[in-house]
């Protein structure tokens, strides 16, 4: 196979193999070098051997991805403050024309399931992305990880049950959400309490990801009282900051990125239902802002 075709194939597949990653990882970064791996093994493989290019990539990065995360899972438990996935800018374009498979990408990507997935075991979360996500079958996904097919079923089942009795329920409708977006800002920088507490539901839970550099929470708020409060006081606080908003999809939902003289300071993105703010996710950790301007 000559050296263009072996690169054609490859970047033919990396949008799956870095889809794979990210949802394996949460974080743009670690998934690139993921990726980076799988293309030095497949730079070196015997490819007369490989029948199906795409499976053979998927299996190699998804276990990259595995152990990726195993050696992860140590570093995340001595994080400052609440870990939030590393945003991500969705634009699923004219690739994937069919608007129940684009919903089901959005889903899986979105801030809320990878917050979720972050409580799976790596073999768990791995047939999650693979099933859930890409749709694989489960003798593909058995030979990936080098299971048998009823471990993987069971795998696959104690990931889902997990995954539906811990994920948020949200919609998706990008109209509603920049109406309740705009709304919320502009009754926080108002310092409308009341108007704020209007667009919250009673059980909001409010998430600020910093890893210690910079101003957020260090826990998670909860209620829409205390989420309220700490918006209003918040605003106050940067009062004299001249931000820049800008619109933009995160996640496969509308997400807001914050500016400052040019600079990113946050992105910040609400998870809406039934026309009340459900999450209030903000990301200020400046090694998690990197890929998004």
């Amino acid at each position: 196979m000559a050296t263009d075709t072996v690169i054609d194939v490859f970047e033919e597949h990396r949008p799956v193999l870095m889809g794979v990653a990210y949802r394996m990882l949460g974080r743009v970064a670690d998934a690139e070098d993921v990726v980076q791996d799988a293309w030095l093994r497949w730079s070196r493989a015997d490819r007369a051997e490989v029948r199906e290019p795409r499976a053979y990539l998927v299996r190699i990065t998804t276990r990259l991805a595995v152990d990726r995360l195993r050696q992860e899972q140590a570093r995340r438990e001595s994080y400052v403050g609440p870990w939030l996935p590393e945003p991500l800018v969705t634009d699923f374009g004219p690739t994937v024309p069919d608007t129940a498979e684009q919903a089901v990408l959005a889903d899986s990507v979105s801030l809320a399931v990878l917050v979720v997935l972050e409580s799976l075991s790596p073999l768990e979360r791995a047939v999650f992305v693979l099933r859930e996500a890409f749709g694989l079958p489960f003798a593909e996904i058995a030979t990936i990880l080098e299971r048998g097919d009823s471990a993987v079923r069971q795998l696959a089942a104690r990931a889902r049950k997990h995954v539906e009795e811990r994920r948020p329920r949200f919609d998706v409708d990008p109209a509603q959400q920049r109406d309740l977006t705009e709304r919320f800002l502009a009754a926080a920088s108002e310092g409308d309490l009341d108007g704020l507490m209007a667009l919250l539901a009673p059980d909001v839970r409010l998430v600020g990801d910093s890893g210690g550099k910079a101003k957020a929470p260090l826990r998670v708020i909860e209620s829409a009282d205390k989420v309220g409060r700490f918006m209003i006081g918040a605003a106050r606080q940067d009062g004299d900051t001249a931000f820049e908003f800008r619109f933009v999809e995160l996640n496969g939902g509308l997400g807001l990125l914050a500016l400052v003289d040019g600079k990113l300071d946050a992105a910040f993105q609400l998870g809406v239902y039934e026309g009340k703010v459900q999450g209030v996710y903000i990301v200020r950790n400046p090694d998690k802002l990197q890929s998004l301007l």
